[in-house]
This record gives structure tokens, sequence and C-alpha cells, in this order.
């Protein structure tokens, strides 16, 4: 039996969907996963809301989500240094990066510009 072009676009179609729909929830991160991790590894330096309680920690509330991925990929791999946070990095799954960026970017900060 022969199979028309549209009868084999149809599946693919679907399938491209599907699979463009799963890669963009993988990519999203899951926010509220990552608060609990969150609560257990980052906030005695960078405070329970992203906003750091230690001298020379970053504030991590409202940072871009790439730019959270880049630092945490970065302290993982070693190709950036600071003593804990790549003990910290290298238990981190490429899923925890995604989450733990999703819940510091979706943190909403107010900034003033002093007078």
């Amino acid at each position: 039996m022969l199979l028309t072009k549209s009868k084999l676009l149809a599946p693919s179609l679907l399938l491209a969907v599907v699979a463009g729909s799963l890669a963009e929830a993988v990519l999203a991160g899951d926010a509220a996963a990552a608060r609990a991790q969150a609560q257990a590894l980052c906030q005695n330096c960078h405070g329970e809301n992203g906003i750091a309680v230690l001298p020379g920690a970053a504030n991590l509330s409202g940072q871009q989500k790439e730019y959270l991925r880049t630092q945490l990929r970065a302290y993982r791999s070693g190709s950036r240094r600071d003593e804990q946070m790549n003990v910290v990095a290298k238990t981190l799954t490429d899923a925890d990066i995604e989450n733990l960026a999703e819940w510091y970017s979706s943190i909403k900060i107010t900034v003033e510009t002093p007078k």
C-alpha cells in the first residue's frame, strides 16, 4: 500500500509539536521544585529569597535565567572558580540548574535609582 506525502506529513508534524513542547517544558525549569533545593543548598549564603546574607555572595533574585544557567554550569565544570560554589555546583544535574535558574529568575525585585 502506498502512503501519500500528506499521510506521512501529519504524524511527523504531530511528533515535532509534541517534541517541541517537551523540550520547552524541560528548558523552562520547575520553579516550585527548585524552591526546596534552593532552601537546602543556597539560602545560607544567598538568602531565602535570593538576597545575599553573606558579604561577597551574589544576589540571585531577578537575575536572567541564561546568566544563572551559564554561571552554575561554569562553577560545576570548574571554569569559574569559587571554593564553595564549585563544591555545591558539582552536585547539580542539568535539571537542577534549569530549576534553580527558573526559581531565582522568577523572583521579582524592585530597583530604585539613587536621587
